[in-house]
């Protein structure tokens, strides 16, 4: 190839030089470049990115004194693990060739990682930055998760020790109906197919063939950055922020963080850990459910026993039946004996009325009374059919006048329209009572969870312990030399030691720890080391 540029001969006006056309030249160049530089290594920083629809990726790397231009093409743009951004340090692998259309020459890059993980990690946090800048990290967005759900989605490898030990959590706790969606837990292929599995599963809808999930578990065990790489990627964390299912991210061990942990509803340090969140346990709500009905059985025994006590107490109050009796048969046995003389009496005074008036009473006085009756009630006779035929008339008009002004369809649309009235006022009222229900419950979580790290025994479980000398508990070092014996209260059990420990060994020999009886007695204040 160099003899296609030597000189043939010294130049005299330039007849021995061979010359070249232009796509000659461009040609022989190329042919160069490419069979001297046909994979590199090429550590620079990205500047200029370009993603025209075609699918390339065009950007520049660069340092502190050259530029190289770069393309990768749309087949292994797709293959990329890292997606090229501006300012990010990186390493390239590929090909050089040049561009005969623009005179230039480029690097063609079949694969792109982070220069380091300081770059990797300067990459994530202007991610997050950006991200949480959208408001897809914001705490109103988070959705409470329900307290026994009836299905559960879980995305993960379904190969892996990760379903496994999800299941068998499930399993030991609450059985529940668990729907798996396979995925790639790590590589190129990872983000695209948990953010598919999570918008798939929200796509479900409720009511069909398959059960909608009630919570989803997003799953992963650890690993290095590299590997929890894909739970970092935008198109991740974007369909997780969408969800409408509550959705819990189990990534990595305790200290592992990825970003899908700010977007989802609630993070578990441990896959196994995201099964506990998700379901009860059942056992504790079995008993539970045994000790509140033993209490209601108690307190409706209880109410039947002092209301059967205070029944008894009210009645030694009251007298005695046969005493209301004597008195009111005492006067009955009175007005029996004085009733056949009173019957008489009053018999005998109507009799002598009646006798006095009937000497009055003539038969033609009689047919008289009769026949004025009869004219008083002819005369009313013929004045109450007209009055009748009036009355029907008035009532006839009336009942037209507000039959034309009653109308059923006015009557039907006011009582449809005062129903729903009436339903939407319900189904606010159920809304409101859920909701007020769960923020009790949320709160009274906060408070058991408060009052179990406030408790001493959370601190000796933290690695710390009590000390007490003959019975007391012992705060310094002078205190510690005068006690005959010594006792150390661990959260397991207490060590004594000194004079009076068991086996009469001397202070600070080993002696075997005595059992705790009871609740412990807590410490007073700095007596934890």
């Amino acid at each position: 190839m160099s003899d296609l540029f030597e000189d043939e001969g010294p130049a005299k006006g330039g007849g021995n030089i061979h010359e070249f056309t232009v796509a000659e030249l461009s040609g022989a160049v190329k042919r160069v470049v490419e069979g001297e530089f046909g994979h590199v290594r090429v550590r620079g920083e990205i500047g200029r990115v370009s993603m025209p629809r075609s699918g390339h990726v065009y950007f520049d790397l660069k340092d502190e004194r050259a530029v190289l231009a770069a393309v990768s093409w749309k087949g292994q743009a797709a293959r990329l693990t890292v997606r090229p951004e501006e300012g990010m340090e990186v390493i390239a692998t590929g090909r050089m060739t040049t561009f005969p259309g623009q005179s230039k020459y480029q690097l063609i890059v079949e694969d792109l990682v982070p220069a380091g993980a300081g770059a990797l990690m300067a990459m994530l946090e202007k991610r997050k930055k950006a991200l949480a800048a959208e408001g897809l990290f914001a705490p109103e967005r988070k959705q409470p998760l329900p307290y026994l759900p009836r299905v559960i989605g879980v995305v993960t490898s379904p190969s892996g020790a990760v379903i496994r030990d999800i299941l068998h959590r499930l399993r030991d706790r609450f059985p529940r109906h668990v729907l798996i969606w396979p995925v790639a837990v790590q590589g190129e292929r990872c983000a695209p197919e948990v953010a598919a599995a999570i918008r798939g599963f929200n796509a479900i809808a409720p009511g069909g063939p398959v059960p909608r999930p009630d919570v989803l578990i997003v799953a992963r065990g650890g690993g290095s950055v590299e590997d929890l790489w894909g739970f970092n990627e935008e198109i991740v964390v974007r369909a997780a922020a969408e969800s409408r299912i509550p959705l819990i991210s189990a990534v990595g061990h305790e200290t592992d963080t990825t970003l899908i942990d700010y977007a989802s509803d609630r993070r578990a340090p441990t896959p196994t850990a995201a099964a506990e969140i998700a379901v009860p346990v059942r056992l504790e709500l079995l008993a539970q459910q045994d000790a509140l009905g033993a209490r209601l059985s108690r307190a409706l025994s209880q109410g039947v026993m002092l209301r059967g006590q205070r029944l008894r107490d009210l009645s030694r109050a009251l007298p005695r039946p046969e005493t209301l009796v004597e008195q009111a048969g005492q006067r009955l046995d009175l007005w029996a004996e004085r009733l056949p003389n009173a019957l008489r009496g009053a018999t005998g005074q109507k009799r002598a009325r009646f006798n006095s008036v009937a000497a009055h009473v003539r038969p033609r006085i009689l047919s008289e009374l009769a026949a004025r009756g009869r004219e008083r009630l002819a005369a009313r006779a013929d004045r109450l059919a007209p009055a009748l035929a009036r009355q029907a008339g008035q009532g006839r008009r009336d009942l037209s006048r507000l039959a034309a002004r009653l109308q059923p369809k006015t009557l039907e649309r006011d009582a449809q329209r005062r129903r729903e009235a009436l339903d939407r006022l319900s189904q606010r009222l159920g809304i409101a009572a859920g909701a007020q229900t769960e923020t009790w419950r949320a709160r009274l979580d906060g408070l058991e969870r408060m009052r179990l790290t406030l408790g001493y025994a959370e601190t000796l479980k933290r690695g710390f312990a009590v000390v007490r000398g003959d019975g007391a508990v012992v705060t310094t070092r002078a205190a510690a030399e005068r006690a005959a014996a010594l006792e150390i209260e661990f959260h397991d059990g207490r060590l004594a030691v000194g004079e009076g420990a068991p086996g009469g060994g001397p202070a600070g020999g080993a002696a075997k720890p005595a059992p705790r009886k009871g609740k412990p007695k807590p410490p007073e204040q700095g007596s934890l080391f």
